[in-house]
């Protein structure tokens, strides 16, 4: 029994739910900063007041994962998770323009985020669920192409709405300007229609079907297995627990001796509270006690190989990602144009030209989108994933010898690569190492490793660009870019021919 090939226009139907997402996230990544900055953050602020997107995805993504995994309703099996997200994205998107006040800000970055992880993470399990391995290098780069597209329009919103129909890109000090208001109520709508057209138009293989699969696939296709002991992997975990509370609480120490930027509690206590959650599950695995907590946490020790690898990858692109959507506004505003006066109107041409970077970025990858298939066939996906990544890499840190607005322009035209390529390869090379069975659980905690690295540039970055780069928020888009680099040359060593034996996992 196989999975039969679907046409261009099924998943066409299938991924265009991610046209609404990434309409959402893209006004989220374009303007939050701008919305921060507008009621009263300042630049060191800014990071700390990011940290509700990172955090709330790595408690979502995991535990929407496990649940759409064992999920079976009318709807299927993550179509009800879609809509639902969609919903409540809606609504935090009609709800954060008007915030009063920069907690009421945060507190709505909070629950948008969340909302917008709830729909989001199960679209890439089901790029794994319904299409055969063959299909799936085209079904990840249609999602891309849907991201660009909807990030396109989302991001160049403010600027259309000003340039275009007149709407005021300013505003009294603490209001956010109209334009921005807008371009949030109509991503609003968008995102809940887009999503509302995958979950009619598409179709699910039910749990018996993906299990047929899955046996079929291992009986033509022998894999190298890695079998786990068990008892040793509880006495492993204890063992990572510990240390991992230790180096936190250690690390916490020296910060509150020495004084240093409160921002940095988040990252180390987030290590502790992670060391006690493996301790107690060790503790429940040894008394034989087995529930969806030890299984969520337990798998996260049981990754297969490639996933492990891929996972530096992950961490090091998405770091410098982050580092983008939180500097380029400071960064574009005060080093190119030399102004920090969110009331001024080159403040604010500033920042909207920003958006139309961001446009460039996001269009340029919906354009090469079906072109990095061709090229990793011609190639491999470790190669054409290395060359995306530099090019993206060389983007950032060109921003700091700029000057113009068209020089920014071509600039992020390699960031667009980069993006492209981040939003495919790494999920094609990871998906064929991954069991059907538990596909929207492991895709969720792949989401750690681009959630870790943004709390870490949520923490880290801060403290940075206060300490060391003097306030000046370009330093850290440098930093990013060369971290791009990075992730592009620890691709080269993922290996995706092997498995771990899923019985033996908790």
């Amino acid at each position: 029994m196989r999975k039969r090939t679907l046409s261009f226009w099924e998943i066409w139907n299938m991924s265009f739910g991610f046209l609404g997402i990434q309409f959402g996230f893209a006004l989220q990544n374009a303007n939050t900063s701008r919305i921060f900055e507008t009621l009263g953050a300042s630049v060191e602020e800014i990071p700390i007041l990011w940290i509700a997107a990172p955090v709330t995805g790595l408690v979502v993504q995991p535990i929407i994962g496990y649940f759409s995994d064992r999920t079976w309703t009318k709807l299927g099996r993550r179509r009800p998770y879609f809509l639902i997200g969609a919903i409540l994205s809606s609504i935090a998107l009609f709800i954060m323009p008007n915030s009063p006040t920069l907690w009421v800000a945060a507190g709505t970055l909070w629950i948008m985020d969340a909302s917008i992880n709830i729909s989001m993470e199960p679209f890439r399990a089901f790029v794994g669920d319904n299409l055969p391995d063959r299909q799936r290098t085209l079904g990840f780069a249609m999602q891309s192409f849907f991201i660009g597209v909807g990030a396109v329009v989302g991001s160049l919103l403010p600027y259309m709405f000003t340039n275009w129909f007149g709407i005021s890109n300013t505003a009294p000090e603490g209001i956010i300007p109209d334009s921005v208001k807008w371009s949030f109520y109509v991503g609003g709508v968008v995102f809940l229609l887009a999503v509302l057209w995958t979950v009619i138009k598409s179709k699910e293989y039910s749990p018996a079907e993906l299990e047929a699969f899955e046996k079929e696939k291992l009986k033509d296709k022998p894999e190298r297995v890695e079998v786990i002991d068990k008892s040793k992997n509880i006495r492993n975990q204890l063992i990572i627990g510990v240390v991992m509370t230790v180096i936190g609480a250690i690390i916490s120490f020296l910060i509150y001796q020495n004084g240093l930027t409160k921002e940095l509690y988040i990252l180390f206590v987030g290590l502790i509270i992670a060391g006690i959650l493996f301790i107690i599950v060790s503790t429940l695995r040894k008394k034989k006690i087995r529930n969806g907590f030890t299984v969520i946490i337990t798998d996260m020790l049981n990754m297969p190989p490639a996933m492990k690898q891929l996972a530096w990858v992950q961490f090091f692109s998405w770091f410098a990602l982050f580092s983008m959507w939180i500097y380029t506004t400071p960064a574009v505003t005060g080093h190119v144009f030399g102004t920090n006066d969110t009331t001024s109107e080159l403040y604010n041409d500033a920042a909207d030209w920003v958006t139309v970077m961001f446009t460039v970025y996001n269009g340029v990858a919906a354009a090469v989108a079906f072109l990095l298939p061709v090229l990793a066939r011609r190639t491999s996906n470790k190669v054409t994933h290395l060359l995306a990544l530099t090019v993206g890499g060389l983007g950032l840190i060109s921003v700091y010898f700029l000057s113009d607005k068209v020089g920014l322009l071509l600039a992020m035209v390699g960031v667009g690569v980069a993006w492209a390529s981040i939003l495919s390869i790494p999920y094609a090379m990871l998906s064929g190492a991954l069991p059907s069975a538990k596909m929207g659980y492991y895709m969720g905690v792949f989401n750690f490793f681009i959630v870790i690295p943004q709390i870490v540039a949520a923490t880290i970055l801060g403290f940075l660009v206060k300490e060391l780069f003097n306030g000046e928020p370009i330093y850290a888009l440098m930093v990013g870019g060369f971290s791009m680099i990075l992730s592009g040359l620890l691709t080269l060593r993922v290996q995706t021919n092997k498995r771990i034996n899923i019985d033996e996992q908790s």
